[in-house]
């Protein structure tokens, strides 16, 4: 995302090129490249906030767990032997993993791959025990009741599975992990061509028929205000810098 990201900071702030920025353009890349050739804060206006995608975590049928307090308990049990599957290095797959690692105090293991397909993949036949992942790719096999889904990442209950309780709500208090996709419009751009973006974002994600395809793609619409916005970009650069930080993540691994 950094070319077009670089790209829409360079434009002119005159509301005719905006970003559909997102989770790894504005809370991940300013920790993970040390010379970012923006700057995620100064370089940009935010709009709105339009849609989440709830994770969630899944494990292998063959894991003797019926519930999160059930795979930490394991985990515990186990350090070390419980092997999470990581959909790319950099990923919403992986920090969502170490933020769990980190909150639930337990040693994992840990295997990459090439995209949730492989992923996904890679837990059906067995080479991973667990996977937080985006929910969209996971849903058929849920269903179909080849892997078991325990929680939901997301601070509220989702309307993609609400029979899953959140993480937090499972015991791990404070956690929340999303990937998210707002838009933003380049620094300078004039406060009543912000305001009336977003005051349209927050129509259109309220339309039924929007709300609807939305949530056929596995994402939760939202649409809030720039200045909520702006606190929620400020929230999330600090929450996965630390993660990113605390874990050691780079690039290259």
């Amino acid at each position: 995302g950094n070319i077009g990201t670089v790209a829409a900071a360079k434009a002119a702030p005159d509301g005719y090129v905006l970003l559909m920025g997102t989770i790894g353009t504005h809370a991940f890349n300013p920790a993970l490249y040390p010379q970012l050739p923006y700057d995620a804060i100064n370089d940009f206006t935010p709009i709105s906030l339009v849609a989440i995608v709830p994770n969630i975590v899944v494990v292998q049928n063959a894991l003797p767990v019926k519930n999160l307090q059930e795979l930490i308990s394991h985990a515990r049990k186990n350090p070390g032997k419980l092997v999470f599957g990581l959909p790319g290095n950099g990923s919403i797959g992986q920090l969502s993993s170490e933020l769990f690692r980190t909150l639930a105090k337990i040693d994992i293991a840990r295997v990459f791959s090439r995209g949730s397909t492989s992923t996904l993949r890679n837990l059906l036949e067995g080479r991973v025990q667990v996977v937080i992942d985006r929910i969209p790719p996971y849903l058929a096999q849920i269903e179909a009741g080849k892997i078991r889904a325990l929680a939901v990442t997301t601070s509220t209950r989702s309307p993609l599975a609400p029979q899953l309780p959140t993480v937090a709500e499972a015991g791990i208090k404070g956690y929340e992990a999303v990937t998210w996709f707002g838009l933003f419009a380049p620094a300078g751009t004039p406060a009543q061509i912000v305001a009336k973006i977003a005051s349209e974002t927050q129509r259109i994600v309220n339309l039924p028929d929007y709300r609807e395809y939305l949530l056929g793609l596995g994402a939760q619409p939202v649409g809030n205000s720039p200045q909520e916005f702006a606190h929620f970009v400020h929230d999330e650069i600090a929450k996965w810098g630390k993660v990113i930080h605390d874990a050691h993540v780079t690039p290259e691994r």
